[in-house]
């Protein structure tokens, strides 16, 4: 019997976006549909890639069971959404759907760590995903990418970024004399920054490009933020009151730069203890409360594991998704958080109409 729109609709509308848990023709996403007595083709417009296979398996099945003989579903990623950190005028890297930066109030605080392991949990979820290490004055993604001391292709004027762990990284640390220490004012920063994200690099086409910030609310992140069109920010605590109080300044360093915050991630959370109990070395609990105070969104909390660090060191961050199942299902947490407040970002309204054959 042939199908018409309504029943499409209908099908398709008992498949939800597993980010947004609302269901993609009421979210815009669903935006074109052929129908050819039980042929079915629809193109959906992905907020995030990590929800590309989801998706598509949902809509076969809804469509199936709605009596489609032949099912077509093409999916394709949603436009950048425009960033309030960058003018209407600014087009620095147009291939790079979200730019997110990770940022802290503190040094110590793990942020580099969360930024690498972030970027192969969004990869490992179905994005192409870029890394930049943007911590200048302490770069340690060399060595937590296994990269250290290695020198990056160079393509005429162009540098090509690493390729490792599935995702593409550019650090600055790979491209000064090991263990010297860079002292830079502020205009030096802004140079180098500029030319490795856009004018030096040959970025591909990526998802997300995750930024590791220098940590504090100096010109340095600020050169950053004012370079690139940010999606948002992630600010990354420890648990005691005084981390807590820097991140709070580097929160409101974002909203003043008009950068939205996309959560506040709990790191060195607890410690899971051989007997099964935890010891809450810092105070478990105070950068999700410190996130409900400032109505953010509150990412996720990352215990200390040992094998955190040992992967670190060993510069290996796949190892954290294969291994200890605890800690994968921490970070695993943390980036399906933040892929949703991604697509809660670049959620447009309305939705625009469908284009219906």
């Amino acid at each position: 019997m042939p199908l018409n729109q309504d029943q499409v609709l209908a099908a398709l509308r008992t498949v939800k976006d597993p980010e947004l848990f609302k269901d993609i023709v009421t979210l815009g996403m669903v935006k074109q549909i052929d129908i050819n007595d039980t042929a079915v083709h629809v193109r959906i417009e992905l907020n995030t890639p990590t929800s590309k296979e989801i998706i598509e398996r949902e809509a076969r099945t809804a469509l199936m069971q709605a009596g489609a003989t032949t099912i077509k579903v093409e999916t394709s990623p949603a436009p950048r959404a425009p960033s309030p950190t960058a003018g209407p005028q600014r087009a620095v890297l147009p291939q790079v759907k979200n730019i997110i930066a990770v940022g802290a109030g503190k040094g110590g605080v793990g942020k580099s760590t969360l930024a690498a392991n972030i970027a192969v949990g969004l990869q490992r979820m179905g994005a192409t995903v870029g890394l930049m290490d943007g911590d200048i004055y302490g770069p340690s993604m060399p060595t937590m990418l296994g990269i250290k001391g290695q020198q990056p292709e160079v393509r005429g004027p162009k540098i090509i970024p690493f390729h490792v762990h599935g995702i593409h990284a550019v650090t600055i640390g790979a491209l000064v004399e090991q263990d010297k220490p860079l002292i830079w004012r502020g205009p030096m920063a802004h140079g180098a920054f500029k030319q490795l994200f856009s004018d030096n690099t040959l970025w591909p086409e990526l998802d997300y490009m995750i930024v590791d910030l220098p940590p504090g609310t100096g010109d340095v992140p600020l050169t950053l933020c004012q370079l690139l069109p940010i999606t948002g920010a992630v600010v990354v605590a420890t648990p005691q009151q005084v981390a807590l109080d820097d991140a709070v300044r580097a929160v409101k360093m974002f909203q003043q730069l008009g950068a939205p915050i996309l959560g506040i991630v709990e790191n060195m959370s607890y410690m899971p203890l051989p007997d099964g109990t935890v010891a809450d070395i810092f105070g478990r609990g105070g950068a999700e409360k410190a996130a409900q105070n400032l109505n953010l969104p509150f990412l996720g909390a990352l215990p200390l594991y040992t094998e955190l660090r040992v992967n670190s060191d060993a510069g290996d961050p796949t190892k954290n998704f294969t291994g200890n199942p605890k800690l994968a299902e921490a970070l695993n947490q943390i980036v399906q958080n933040l892929a949703g407040q991604v697509s809660l970002r670049n959620l447009r309204a309305p939705a625009p109409e469908l284009n219906i054959i």
